[in-house]
């Protein structure tokens, strides 16, 4: 054989080797590297605008789609079809009529109190374009918190769906006299209280002057999202324009396209489907068929319909699904991507046995937090995978947690420890220039607590996610717990506290403490209220289940009872939950009704 020829077989004989080395001990290098690459590039274009002096939002994309591809529809609503260049058009109307009003000015919060529709969608693009910031309010939640929620995010105005007249109702006498309300709708009975479509027929659809909507600075807020966080009653959620531009890339990341069309269930006040929904449509200049509220019975129907390609989910929205009798063509549909978070495994393979070969892109986020995880391989019940040059951009720890003292555990020189792989840890990401972390309008106390320094050195900052994740040998992590006042039931964060204020509300009862527990073949945590009675008072559930439907959302109204005579508290005087959900683990075999409106209570003393 000639030299040449050994050569060459040389070449192809090292290449075969190396290619079989890295398939056994790097299996997973060129989909990393792939993922990797398309988030830099991403990045890239971000930072070349921004050097450049041009700060490009989600909302100039969406203008510059308008111009582009006027006609494609851009929202599909009950069968109605809204373009991108007639939703510019109805957002263009909203600026005109507000700026007519000149009640606004640029940096001025909007409080946001509307259900999915596509008024949401011209309500929210109409006052960006004035240079407002949106306050998206939960329209699940009434009375006390509801009322929190406007003053914490100090509005000028609100906003009102129609069909949300009877909470407006309930709050208006309290809300503060300086702040306007107006409601979707063609008139108003009500004081203080102006309509908006019938000045809409006739205000203009000419585009109000960019500088209104010019950022100065990626780092601008454009949207408050309210989170329960950790503690305490909702808070409202700085997002920044940066964040939006990254929640809008989420669905380019897992291989969404421009033909695909995106089917929203969530409520458009969560970041899912607003930022990663709403924003990741309009970033392809894809189509979006919004729904009012999920249906599991209509699901399939509806994506069969209106030819949907990509869902998005939560864990409860796929455990429905699945719990849905089986119909016969249920596999025929055109659905070929689900984006989402919090599916269990068993979960995740039953839905995919019994409704198809579907990519299920499954991701980890906070909505005020710095840091995100996807998971881009596939890999069953995984929130994402890390590698090296993930923690060079996006540096991150998982670290010890006492679950007694409910804190991080320090060594005896004071410093955080991170745990073994395979181990749940407190998930902390480090807060720098590149990875920022916005806080809390209005709110520096509640900013600070997310916060933790001098975690493995002097000076360093870490933001809190309140989450325990596990990492395993291949750098696959996994969502294990959530720490702190707070669970996740029906897909939605609760806070212990704000449930306990509201038990505790009650004339017969002395202290109530709220948690938890762990509820075989649901996701999430139920929650179970501890109380104690005042002396010579007997419980009246009657009065305190309409009292907890009065004033809390479904998905935060405590399923379980417990009656103690004792209220047990930790070392620093906070209220113990830990060891009351351990016994709970021991000594409940528990049973709940799946509708919202119906309660077993489950007495122990």
């Amino acid at each position: 054989m000639s030299p040449f020829w050994s050569w060459v077989t040389g070449v192809a004989t090292g290449l075969v080797a190396l290619h079989m080395l890295q398939r056994l001990c790097f299996p997973y290098f060129w989909l990393d590297l792939k993922f990797l690459l398309k988030a830099l590039r991403y990045g890239l274009a971000v930072e070349s605008c921004r050097l450049r002096g041009r700060i490009c939002t989600v909302l100039d994309k969406f203008m510059r789609m308008a111009e582009k591809q006027p006609d494609k529809p851009f929202l599909v609503y009950e069968g109605k079809v809204h373009t991108y260049k007639s939703v510019d058009k109805q957002s263009n109307r909203v600026a005109q009529l507000f700026l007519k009003e000149g009640v606004l000015k640029r940096g001025d919060t909007v409080a946001l109190l509307m259900s999915n529709e596509p008024d949401f969608v011209h309500v929210w693009f109409g006052l960006a374009k004035l240079g407002c910031v949106v306050a998206f309010l939960n329209f699940n939640i009434r009375s006390r918190s509801l009322l929190h929620c406007i003053n914490s995010c100090a509005p000028k105005m609100v906003v009102v769906g129609a069909d949300m007249l009877g909470t407006l109702e309930e709050i208006l006498p309290s809300l503060q006299e300086d702040i306007r309300i107006w409601v979707m709708t063609k008139d108003s009975s009500l004081p203080r209280v102006d309509s908006i479509l019938d000045k809409l027929e006739v205000s203009s659809d000419n585009p109000v002057p960019d500088s209104l909507r010019t950022a100065n600075s990626l780092k601008d807020p454009h949207l408050y999202i309210f989170t329960s966080g950790t503690t305490g009653l909702p808070k409202p959620a700085v997002i920044s324009h940066l964040q939006t531009l990254k929640g809008a890339a989420g669905m380019w990341a897992f291989g969404v396209t421009p033909d695909d069309i995106i089917y929203i269930t969530l409520p458009l006040y969560h970041s899912a489907a607003s930022l990663l929904g709403i924003g990741g449509c309009i970033n392809l200049g894809a189509t979006c068929v919004l729904r009012k509220k999920f249906s599991a019975s209509q699901f399939w129907s509806d994506c069969k319909t209106y030819n949907v390609t990509v869902i998005q989910y939560i864990g409860e929205l796929c455990r429905y699904l699945c719990k849905q009798p089986m119909k016969e063509g249920e596999r025929n549909h055109k659905v070929r991507i689900a984006v989402g978070n919090g599916v269990r495994t068993d979960v995740w393979k039953e839905f995919l046995n019994r409704f198809g070969d579907i990519k299920m892109c499954e991701f980890y986020g906070a909505t005020e937090g710095n840091i995100c995880f996807m998971n881009h391989t596939g890999k069953v019940g995984s929130v994402g995978r890390t590698n090296f040059f993930y923690k060079l951009f996006f540096p991150f720890d998982l670290i010890k947690y006492d679950f007694q003292k409910e804190e991080p555990s320090r060594n005896k020189n004071g410093w955080c420890e991170r745990v073994k792989k395979g181990e749940p840890g407190l998930l902390l990401s480090k807060v720098n220039s590149k990875n920022p972390f916005f806080g809390y309008a209005g709110n520096k106390q509640d900013t600070e607590k997310k916060l933790i320094c001098g975690v493995f050195k002097k000076e360093d900052f870490y933001f809190n996610t309140g989450d325990l994740l596990v990492q395993d040998e291949d750098d696959f992590l996994y969502f294990w717990d959530r720490t702190g006042d707070t669970f996740r039931w029906k897909g939605e964060n609760v806070a212990t506290t704000e449930v306990s204020d509201v038990v505790g509300m009650l004339e017969f009862i002395q202290e109530a403490n709220v948690y938890g527990v762990s509820v075989q073949g649901y996701e999430g945590k139920a929650g179970m209220a501890s109380i104690i009675l005042k002396p010579n008072k007997s419980l009246d559930v009657e009065q305190l289940y309409e009292h907890v439907v009065t004033y809390l959302p479904s998905y935060a109204r405590p399923l379980f009872l417990r009656i103690q005579e004792i209220m047990d508290v930790t070392g620093t005087f906070k209220q113990q939950k830990f060891q009351l959900n351990a016994e709970h683990c021991l000594h409940f075999e528990m049973s709940i009704f799946p509708h919202n409106n119906l309660w077993k209570w489950w007495l122990h003393s």
